[in-house]
């Protein structure tokens, strides 16, 4: 059964940088390719892959060289081009690892023994993620929004100092959480007032609406409510989005997935998976109410599940994903001619044409059946093409890794 294609909004597509980076060369092959199967901007998570400079400097990756400046600026002049809009995401309070593994960065830490929650008491930490915030909104001219992050701040509450604050009667983790990004998107604004701020909205799940109310985030920033999962909850995912909206939170974003949200070691995406997601979220955005419009999609493509964790699958093995969920979206439903765009963009445009199958010499009809199911469309298609466009890709798009 078909949906309403994806309202009006952006159709973002996650840059994850934190493993296996591609080269720049490829990331325009990729560009091009996401725009032509329908994306219109792309967000970006540079992590240790960014340029950072002067006492920042140790931030950058070790195992393969960051992206130069040169190459960043390539990058979001290639998109643009595109008519894509980019967007930098910077973690400023869970997700610290590539920063608070660090020696120099260890009294920054919510626990001594986490590296991925920063320390909500210390104004040095404040000041150490708005140099980083300043470093990199001054390498994308132009730049109207920024994610910040703040997402699953897991060891919140559990710092010595923290546990101390919470002593006081009124004193809930949900304020410790609110305090923190407040300050920080209010630093945003003050620093860049033309800024649109977009956060992860899963600490502010469980709260109230009037707690949101008075938390000072209405009108400073834009929840981004994820959710990867095949079987999302329709019902469930509309009264959250209701709640927000009702807090006075109208500028609201979706999250998706295409690859990196099965399980920590996938090395092969699971495409259907994926799409069954994406036709989820299709019967949400038609559940909201009137008042309320998305203002765009984040199809995330995660790398690992955070710094310290194993690769998931790579980008050639989830680009046929990546296409059918897009292609998803601007149809209302992985449909014969999402099918035939899926083919033509992935298999002809990044690899070799598919090898003929019939008698003299011409392709094999993939749609023989007028009507055929998405699941056995989604099987047939892409086994065909992985292995080839895996085998072309790996050499080419990661010599950093292969070395």
């Amino acid at each position: 059964m078909s949906s309403k294609p994806w309202p009006k909004g952006r159709k973002l597509v996650h840059l994850d940088l934190k493993g296996a980076p591609p080269r720049i060369e490829y990331l325009h092959r990729l560009i091009q390719v996401f725009s032509q199967l329908g994306a219109d901007g792309l967000l970006v998570e540079y992590e240790d892959m960014f340029p950072y400079e002067g006492g920042l400097e140790l931030l950058q990756a070790t195992s393969q060289p960051a992206y130069s400046l040169k190459e960043v600026l390539s990058m979001q002049e290639f998109a643009k081009s595109k008519g894509m809009e980019v967007i930098p995401l910077v973690q400023t309070f869970g997700h610290m690892e590539f920063v608070l593994k660090h020696r120099s960065m260890w009294p920054l830490r919510e626990v001594p023994h986490c590296v991925g929650t920063l320390n909500p008491h210390k104004e040095e930490g404040v000041k150490l993620v708005m140099e980083m915030l300043r470093q990199v909104v001054e390498q994308h001219p132009g730049l109207s929004t920024l994610h910040i992050g703040a997402d699953e701040v897991y060891m919140l509450g559990e710092g010595e100092e923290s546990k101390q604050w919470l002593l006081s009667p009124e004193h809930t983790v949900e304020q410790l959480f609110l305090s923190h990004v407040t300050t920080v998107a209010k630093a945003v604004k003050e620093a860049w007032p033309h800024l649109s701020i977009i956060m992860w909205d899963d600490m502010m799940r469980g709260m109230s609406q009037d707690t949101l109310k008075a938390s000072g985030l209405v009108g400073l920033v834009q929840p981004m409510l994820w959710d990867y999962t095949p079987n999302l909850n329709v019902e469930k995912t509309v009264a959250l989005l209701e709640k927000y909206f009702g807090a006075g939170m109208s500028d609201l974003w979706a999250a998706s997935s295409f690859k990196g949200s099965t399980a920590v070691h996938t090395c092969v995406t699971n495409t259907q998976r994926h799409v069954d997601n994406h036709l989820q979220w299709l019967k949400v955005a038609s559940s909201l109410s009137a008042g309320i419009s998305l203002r765009g999609i984040a199809i995330t493509g995660w790398q690992r599940y955070d710094h310290l964790s194993v690769l998931c699958e790579l980008m050639p093995v989830a680009l046929p994903s990546l296409a059918a969920c897009l292609q998803t979206l601007l149809h209302g439903e992985f449909s014969l001619e999402a099918q035939s765009t899926v083919l033509l963009q992935v298999c002809e445009r990044l690899v070799q044409p598919l090898p003929p199958t019939q008698e003299g010499g011409q392709p094999a009809d993939l749609h023989a059946d007028p009507q055929p199911s998405n699941r056995v469309s989604i099987r047939f298609c892409f086994k065909r093409i992985l292995l080839l466009f895996c085998l072309k890709c790996q050499k080419s798009v990661y010599p950093r890794i292969l070395k």
